[in-house]
């Protein structure tokens, strides 16, 4: 089987994001001497955007890309975009459980630290990897390496985050409002989810419509349901007539990591967040109709 070996920005990106991976994870594992929880999930992160880095550079070295049954048009760019959003979380997650508040210099806080930087620096070289791989003007190209690919991603990431704030405790069974706002969100992380699967099978152009004319009403139905559950989820957990509140309750001070108030506020910002990305993708969706026609 031959070995095709090519130099390049592309090659050089990928071979340092493995590297800082690598090294983040395997400090953490050596010496961070970590409690489980919160860096059970941070070790996933280094420890799964390595192992896909490394599918990825395997397959471009022996040619592979023929033979593995996804689309390579866009399942390398996909990879890189969960991989650079993994570990910007365990970039943020990590130092705010394990090194705020923690003055003293000692092997497991350098550690730690080490651990920190190489997360770090894994991000930026995957946000590089996406940077280089994303479509230029004009340019054919894959529908995940495209803006609204892209934003599919993002928003399907999004809603993970908010699944985990939802979730643990439960606090979207107050109200029938609330609820709405969670099926909000699982039917358009699904659907989102499919169009990436779709795309990544190279399936798309099994379907009985108009690939771009259903990216479009998707867009403009998860703009409509995200813009109601906007409204809806602040006024329904901090509003005190529907039993919420407005100020931040001083217990929260005490408890260690987010208390049941902070989920709410998180889960109100991501929200908006996810409102705001789909309706980018709506706009882009839409101008992608267009050219199309």
């Amino acid at each position: 089987m031959p070995i095709v070996l090519k130099t390049s920005p592309l090659l050089w990106t990928r071979l340092a994001a493995l590297a800082f991976a690598c090294v983040a994870f395997s400090m953490t594992v050596h010496g961070a001497r970590l409690p489980r929880g919160t860096g059970d999930f941070c070790i996933f992160c280094w420890a799964f955007s390595f192992a896909g880095t490394l599918l990825v550079i395997l397959v471009e070295l022996f040619n592979l890309q023929t033979r593995v049954p996804v689309s390579w048009k866009n399942f390398p760019i996909t990879f890189a975009c969960y991989a650079a959003l993994l570990c910007l979380s365990a970039s943020i997650l990590f130092p705010l459980y394990y090194l705020r508040g923690s003055a003293s210099q000692n092997e497991v806080q350098n550690f730690r630290i080490v651990s920190t930087v190489f997360s770090c620096l894994a991000t930026i070289a995957y946000m590089s990897e996406v940077s280089l791989t994303k479509a230029r003007p004009g340019e054919v190209a894959g529908y995940m390496a495209t803006a609204p690919g892209l934003l599919k991603v993002i928003e399907t990431f999004v809603a993970c985050i908010i699944f985990v704030f939802i979730s643990d405790p439960v606090i979207y069974d107050r109200h029938d409002s609330v609820k709405y706002c969670m099926s909000v969100y699982c039917i358009c992380f699904i659907l989102s989810a499919i169009i990436i699967l779709l795309c990544i099978g190279e399936c798309t152009g099994f379907l009985p419509f108009p690939f771009a004319r259903f990216l479009s009403a998707y867009a403009l139905l998860a703009v409509i349901l995200y813009l109601v559950a906007t409204i809806i989820w602040p006024i329904f957990n901090f509003d005190p007539r529907h039993g919420g509140q407005t100020q931040r309750p001083y217990n929260c001070s005490s408890t260690q990591g987010l208390c049941v108030w902070d989920k709410a506020m998180a889960v109100a910002v991501l929200t908006g967040v996810n409102f705001i990305l789909y309706l980018a993708d709506l706009i882009y969706s839409t101008r992608l109709v267009f050219v199309s026609a």
